[in-house]
């Protein structure tokens, strides 16, 4: 399609999409400004009317929305990849969960964040952009890039999607137009023209008197559904890979090695393929083709506070919209009470002025001196004769008329019942339970519940858009990333790295190219929050269990989850105790750690030479047992043999010496066995208790015998 044809059908989309949403998004603008901007809830004809009159604000709509900007704020949403077949523990999906996580902070993700959700409830929309960038922009020969999350501003009159669209997140989108703007000056410097713009047509000036000449232009991001020829190969192996022309068209060199390998193809199929083409184009014509950008998606992501369709127009509001009538009518009633408020404060009386001649010093200032008494001059009649010396009449001050008494208590129970007002909730009373407090919370967080779910459908979208941009942009082989766990912990990935699989088959590791997710997400309390409740939780467990090896792992528990400055040594100290308790599985790191042998320490290494050198005299000791053994044999020999040569009346004698002669030398080898039990008993348990097991094994010393 020509640059002509394409911003022909872009600029005639647009008016259809003005002339559908232009009301819609107006109020969208008029909500946003009434409870961000002073002045604003006074704006239009309301304003004239009450001309040269007080126009004071009780903004009471800020303060409920900003306790539902807090409550998301205390409850983030985290993306969650998982595998489409339901495994478990897929080392892909952790994989894109740490780079999803690492991207989000390096761009800065929590500012798109928020502004997207503060626009959404204020004024009922707001949008993301997804977009990728260098890593680095000064150095010419780095191509890597990164994914960015960003913040698009006034997404009411700025974010346009196509009228057919109409899923929330737009995922049936075939066209979407983002407007921003520039100075005249910028524009001209950066295209080397003179300005033609698109106008932006939603606007509402009314109190900011004064804006600056701004240059509009849009950028244009348009479905291209095409079709692309998929060819299987088979391996030698018998395993299939899968090659597209544009792999071909890449790597010139890749047939020829498919054909050395013996890689036979197999089939080859026509697949459709959805692409993305990006456009810069001003009111006149295309500025920029950018071409073919990474991803399947759309990379603008909305996320509405409140929608639905009536009429076949999309319609969406925010906290704002329904307490705009309520929140003027209170304007109005206090303006009109202190006007009359101020009008006279106290009653006047109204003298003539010989009545006040040579006493006005003393009247006027009454109210600074506080008199005593008050002095006016008598009146006489004709006759001169004296009259009342009182006031002729005086001034009443005006008094509130009931139906505007009655009013103010409507408007108030009107304006909390429209705000969801929490009462008495927010306070911490002594004598109400713990149960109490936590219904009453739940009550208050189902005020922003609408908005947190939408908004958790939008950030749901914006996992799907990174990943099929992840899928384009992270594909170089042996890249190192960044990562970034649950529990903030920075790590690293390697892209493509090899990895023995099954029946030691060389695999890669960490190919997104092969990743294929469903999107979870999980709206929880902050990352702090969480680990606080979880302290606490351990603590009041820790309480109540009696086993020691279950208080251990608990303690450790605390410890890894405690919060503060210069903790992080001591938490990477008890996670190491926990993964050797097998509490908490070991990552890959810690596991080739602990499959190396461990050198043992100084101490260890005295232990085992004392092991070795009980070892050796346990060894003497056995040889000189087996010699006293040879001994006592040799001389039960020669008794024998002297048994023969005796009488009759020696032969006892000479048998009770040979008797106490071997009790002896048993009372001896016992004495010797003791000793070596207690020096082994004690080295041993040493070894033990540092994991050092002792070289040998104690000799068993046979009893000698006769």
């Amino acid at each position: 399609m020509t640059k002509i044809k394409v911003h022909e059908q872009a600029v005639r989309a647009f008016d259809r999409i003005q002339s559908a949403l232009y009301q819609e998004r107006k109020q969208c603008l008029e909500d946003r400004r009434f409870y961000s901007i002073a002045g604003a809830q006074w704006e239009g004809s309301l304003s004239e009317q009450f001309e040269n009159k007080p126009q004071l604000e009780v903004n009471k709509v800020h303060l409920s929305v900003i306790k539902i900007f807090n409550e998301y704020r205390n409850n983030r949403i985290s993306v969650d990849f998982v595998p489409k077949d339901g495994s478990h523990n897929d080392a892909l999906a952790d994989t894109c969960d740490g780079l999803f996580r690492a991207d989000e902070k390096d761009s800065g993700a929590e500012e798109a964040y928020d502004n997207a959700f503060e626009e959404a409830v204020g004024g009922g929309i707001g949008a993301i952009r997804l977009t990728t960038e260098y890593e680095d922009e000064e150095d010419d020969e780095n191509e890597k890039q990164r994914i960015r999350i960003e913040p698009i501003y006034d997404a009411d009159s700025s974010v346009f999607f196509d009228l057919d669209a109409k899923r929330q997140d737009k995922s049936d989108a075939k066209m979407c137009m983002v407007i921003h703007s520039m100075t005249p000056e910028e524009y001209e410097e950066t295209y080397n023209k003179a300005p033609t713009t698109i106008t932006k047509t939603i606007s509402d000036v009314e109190f900011d008197w004064y804006t600056p000449d701004l240059v509009f232009i849009a950028e244009l991001y348009m479905v291209e559904m095409g079709k692309e020829m998929v060819y299987t190969y088979t391996t030698l192996t018998g395993e299939k890979e899968r090659y597209t022309e544009a792999d071909f068209e890449q790597d010139e060199e890749l047939e020829s090695r498919l054909f050395a390998a013996g890689t036979v193809k197999s089939s080859e199929k026509k697949a459709k393929r959805r692409k993305i083409h990006k456009y810069i184009m001003d009111g006149n014509e295309v500025l920029d083709d950018v071409g073919i950008i990474a991803g399947k998606f759309i990379p603008i992501v909305p996320n509405y506070g409140k929608r639905w369709f009536v009429d076949s127009i999309e319609r969406c509001m925010g906290h704002v919209r329904l307490v705009k009538d309520a929140q003027r009518l209170k304007n109005m009633l206090t303006s009109k009470l202190a006007e009359i408020t101020a009008l006279s404060p106290v009653e006047k009386p109204v003298f003539i002025p010989e009545q006040m001649a040579g006493h006005e010093t003393m009247w006027a200032e009454d109210n600074i001196k506080n008199y005593p008494y008050l002095l006016v001059n008598q009146l006489t009649d004709a006759a001169g004769n004296p009259q009342p010396a009182g006031p002729v009449a005086s001034v009443k001050p005006p008094s509130v008329p009931p139906a505007l008494a009655a009013l103010v208590q409507l408007t108030d129970v009107d304006m909390k019942e429209l705000l969801g007002s929490s009462g008495e909730a927010d306070k911490m009373l002594s004598h109400v339970s713990g149960k109490a407090h936590e219904m009453v919370q739940k009550r208050i967080d189902g005020q922003a519940f609408i908005y947190m779910d939408n908004f958790s459908k939008a950030i749901k979208r914006v996992g799907e858009v990174w990943l099929s941009m992840a899928k384009d942009v992270y594909v170089e082989k042996g890249r190192a990333m960044k990562t970034i766990d649950p529990m903030g912990q920075i790590g690293q990935a390697q892209l493509f790295s090899p990895a023995a699989g099954e029946n030691n088959a060389v695999t890669e590791q960490n190919n997104l190219t092969e990743a294929s997710f469903d999107v979870d997400v999980d709206v929880g309390p902050s990352s702090a929050s969480q680990r606080e409740a979880t302290v606490q939780t351990l603590v009041g467990m820790s309480a109540t269990t009696q086993d020691p090896q279950t208080r251990k792992v608990l303690e450790a528990m605390i410890m890894l989850n405690m919060e503060g400055d210069g903790i992080g040594e001591t938490r990477e100290y008890f996670r190491k105790q926990l993964v050797g308790m097998g509490v908490l599985p070991p990552t890959p790191e810690e596991a080739e750690a602990m499959a190396k042998p461990k050198e043992p320490s100084a101490q260890d290494q005295a232990l085992l030479a004392m092991a070795a050198e009980a070892n050796a005299k346990a060894k003497k000791l056995e040889a000189e047992i087996q010699k006293v053994q040879s001994e006592i044999q040799l001389n039960a020999a020669k008794t024998a043999e002297t048994y023969s040569d005796v009488d009759m009346k020696n032969l006892q004698k000479v048998k009770d010496t040979l008797e106490m002669e071997q009790k002896q030398l048993q009372q001896k080898q016992e004495a010797q066995q003791q000793l070596q039990q207690q020096l082994m008993a004690q080295i041993g348990g040493g070894m033990s208790s540092r994991g050092v097991a002792p070289q040998g094994a104690r000799p068993q010393i046979p009893k000698a015998t006769v």
